[in-house]
């Protein structure tokens, strides 16, 4: 291949994955939208993809989210520790929380789920001030394609079977003639 033969390439690539990309994205919401909803109203967590031809080419399958304690105020959190855990705060020119007292309180409070944390020393539940449990990542959905699902859409594709199905259409540009 030559240079021009290469740039031709790339260019004709990155000109398809601008219209692919975002069909792609689009597809992808969609796919979690209805899959959210069906495990809503039916239970259901696990899809089977499958060609036109009825052929199964992956499974499609919910995965959860996370979700982690997150200090959301941290004056309220660095008042909450210096009344209480006065040793595990460091004085420079501003008051902070001790990063590694910060990990354990926030990773004891993303393995509860709450932002209640019991001192381990002394058994006292503290509400902790300042942390919220929040989504650290979103729910999604995960593809497994069967062992022969990519050779069977690549042999598809070849036979002219996914356009009606998955590939987006290109728009006309604006400045282009007709």
């Amino acid at each position: 291949m030559n240079v021009k033969e290469a740039v031709a390439r790339e260019v004709i690539l990155r000109a398809l994955l601008d219209v692919i990309g975002p069909a792609y994205q689009q597809a992808r919401a969609e796919a979690q939208h209805l899959l959210d909803a069906a495990e809503k109203d039916h239970g259901t967590r696990q899809v089977a993809a499958a060609l036109p031809d009825g052929r199964q080419i992956a499974v499609v399958s919910l995965t959860g989210g996370t979700a982690e304690a997150k200090v959301t105020d941290e004056r309220a959190f660095t008042r909450w520790v210096a009344e209480g855990f006065p040793t595990e705060i460091e004085r420079r020119f501003v008051t902070t929380v001790r990063p590694a007292f910060a990990e354990r309180i926030l990773n004891d409070l993303t393995a509860t789920g709450r932002t209640s944390w019991a001192d381990p020393q002394t058994g006292v539940l503290h509400e902790v001030p300042g942390i919220r449990i929040a989504p650290s990542r979103a729910r999604t959905h995960s593809v497994r394609f069967a062992k022969t699902g990519r050779a069977d859409i690549a042999r598809a594709w070849r036979d002219g079977h996914l356009a009606a199905l998955a590939l987006p259409r290109p728009t006309p540009d604006p400045g282009e003639a007709s």
